[in-house]
């Protein structure tokens, strides 16, 4: 299910050499779980190489203007209802860092981006429970950028673009999203429901084109994917995966995680080097 490349650390460059990934962040209720997707999130945290720091694209941050969240101690945001008690029980207390924070708002506006410093902000689900899984010590910084759902593909990628120069620094893009996201259908079908066709067809076409760096038909989903207005209603799930592709220094990227919850909700993950 899982193909995850390591990094390395390179001593001429005196940098770590860290991949730009998207995942598929599924159900809050995920992190209760013991399955192929929670093995593949602790399998992902221990080959990637120790970061320095990380920037977290989240699908349920949104705002009008990019916002960099720097909380000395961000609190936990328990963002959603009707799930178990346990789960709302849960705490993440990694530490923010105001100079990596101080370095993502640069880049971006030095790319025209109007970004701001946000003082306050917590880590929603998004951000949560994928680097608890991860990095269950939570002893890495971690700073959270905002989406723009009022913008299109091509913006989150110019985005990315303008933070690839971060990675050199040791910090890892992490985008969290949905590679499908059809909660309409998601509310009908069990846990264990075998993926439906409109949602496989649409999962398939995004492993071909990112797989074949397709940029091009990536950008314009819309148009080009199958089935992409099922699949995707609204942007916010796979906006986030345009940023990780933006920040990559190569392509085409490559598949690292498959499978699916609900019969709608795949849970791929992409890594670009």
């Amino acid at each position: 299910m899982s193909q995850i490349s390591r990094c390395f650390y390179d001593s001429t460059a005196n940098y770590i050499h860290l991949p730009t990934i998207f995942i598929s962040h599924g159900a809050p209720s995920l992190i209760l779980e013991k399955d192929q997707t929670t093995e593949f999130f602790a399998e992902l945290g221990r080959k990637i190489s120790q970061p320095e720091g990380i920037i977290c694209i989240s699908a349920h941050w949104e705002s009008p203007e990019p916002l960099v969240a720097f909380n000395p101690q961000c609190q936990t945001i328990h963002d959603f209802l009707g799930f178990p008690e346990a789960l709302y029980q849960l705490q993440y207390s990694a530490t923010g860092s105001e100079v990596f924070a101080n370095q993502a708002i640069a880049a971006l506006k030095f790319a025209g981006f109007a970004a701001k410093l946000h003082p306050l902000r917590g880590f929603d689900h998004g951000v949560w429970v994928p680097l608890k899984l991860m990095y269950p010590e939570a002893n890495i910084p971690v700073i959270q950028l905002s989406l723009q759902p009022n913008q299109n593909a091509e913006y989150h990628w110019k985005m990315g673009q303008a933070l690839q120069d971060l990675r050199q620094k040791g910090i890892l893009i992490l985008a969290s999203g949905s590679a499908t996201h059809d909660l309409q259908g998601f509310r009908h079908y069990p846990k264990d429901a075998d993926p439906l066709d409109y949602a496989l067809s649409f999962d398939q076409w995004l492993v071909d084109a990112i797989e074949n760096g397709n940029h091009q038909a990536l950008l314009n989903y819309k148009q080009t994917a199958p089935e992409a207005q099922r699949n995707h209603p609204t942007a916010e799930h796979l906006l986030p995966l345009f940023v990780a592709m933006g920040a990559a220094t190569q392509s085409p990227g490559k598949r690292i995680h498959h499978g699916f919850t609900y019969g709608t909700l795949s849970m791929a993950a992409f890594q670009w080097e």
